[in-house]
């Protein structure tokens, strides 16, 4: 069974300790102890809690579309040449690259501050674990 102490629950969720405490003391999560005594939370559990904690930004384009991993952020980067272009989206904590024509920049108007939804279908995803965890 895969169990994170707090401050790693913490970071994985994106906020404090003090706040992953707080879940654990109101009953939202739960917490035992591990051999050395410290606190942890159970994976699955934590796994659970983070999915039902998930908030995304509405996809503002109205679009209908088959692929299901969709980011909406804002453009922090465009770096262009006379083909190529290079655009960076922050979506929440995730940063987004997206290597495009010139053209496709200039016909959606990229520019850093633009509101951007970063659309992914991929049929290949990686997916890795640190050495030691299961």
């Amino acid at each position: 069974m895969t169990q994170f102490r707090i401050s790693e629950a913490a970071g994985l969720l994106g906020v404090s300790d003090d706040t992953v405490r707080r879940w654990v003391d109101a009953g939202s999560l739960t917490a035992t102890k591990d051999a050395a005594g410290r606190s942890v939370v159970d994976g699955a559990e934590l796994a659970l809690f983070a999915q039902n904690h998930a908030h995304s930004v509405a996809d503002p384009s109205g679009v209908g579309r088959s692929a299901r991993n969709q980011f909406v952020g804002l453009v922090t980067s465009v770096i262009t040449d006379k083909v190529m272009a290079q655009v960076e989206i922050q979506c929440g904590p995730h940063r987004v690259v997206s290597l495009m024509s010139s053209e496709a920049v200039r016909e959606l108007d990229l520019k850093v501050g633009s509101l951007a939804v970063a659309v992914v279908k991929a049929t290949t995803v990686i997916v890795e674990t640190p050495k030691g965890r299961s």
